[in-house]
């Protein structure tokens, strides 16, 4: 029986993805001018190895992936506390966690990225007090696709993985919560190419969660839903 959901961020509760794709894109162009946006779409979603692999490719001047990503957070990263991400947040989100608190559920949240840019977009959307368990990907030796952010996040609601549902979005973060053992409901989003075939749902977005067979109490007759 699920007992916790547990969100994702980026892409699930605020629509980033293309926000953090136009700064990694506007970076590495200032590297490498014939760098082009579509080239960096792949970097969507995956862990930061694979993303800045991705980046040091395209921009091709010889720096490392670690080398160009640690400039990256000494540029960019540091003006995240200043950026307004109130654009991007789901205006529905409210209603969802509320619905599913009146399920009965507890809420947890699991990002990738920084606990303080976490917390600021929670807090500045208003969501904050719906979470009893905020996770970030920064307390982690390895990133999503592993599930050890997920197994954590289960520990500390002290809740078994079978009993919880995680809303993702990208191809690692659906990974790390089905190795972890949980189910996933995948929120879809085409403009990436993820990979969704190991989610046991899929919804066309949040307002959908509530009402997914597991939760509602409905017999659940296929893999998705």
């Amino acid at each position: 029986m699920i007992r916790a959901v547990i969100f994702d961020m980026d892409g699930v509760l605020v629509d980033s993805e293309m926000l953090y794709l136009n700064l990694r894109y506007q970076f590495a162009k200032g590297k490498n001018p014939e760098v082009t946006l579509e080239e960096l779409y792949p970097t969507v979603g995956r862990s930061s190895e694979g993303s800045w692999g991705i980046v040091a490719k395209a921009v091709d001047n010889g720096m490392t992936w670690q080398e160009l990503l640690a400039e990256y957070k000494e540029k960019v990263v540091v003006t995240y506390p200043s950026m307004d991400f109130t654009e991007v947040f789901r205006k529905e989100a409210p209603d969802v966690l509320r619905k599913l608190q009146e399920k009965g559920l507890r809420l947890a949240l699991a990002s990738s990225n920084g606990l303080a840019i976490v917390e600021k977009i929670i807090r500045d959307n208003g969501i904050r007090d719906f979470f009893e368990v905020v996770v970030s990907g920064e307390s982690f030796r390895k990133s999503k696709p592993d599930p050890e952010i997920y197994i954590h996040t289960a520990a500390a609601l002290g809740i078994d993985t079978k009993d919880c549902l995680v809303a993702e979005d990208s191809t690692a973060g659906i990974t790390a919560a089905h190795l972890a053992g949980m189910q996933v409901a995948a929120v879809i989003d085409d403009r990436f190419g993820f990979d969704r075939s190991l989610a046991d749902f899929e919804v066309e977005k949040i307002m959908d969660i509530p009402d997914i067979p597991i939760l509602s109490g409905k017999e659940v007759s296929s893999a998705k839903a």
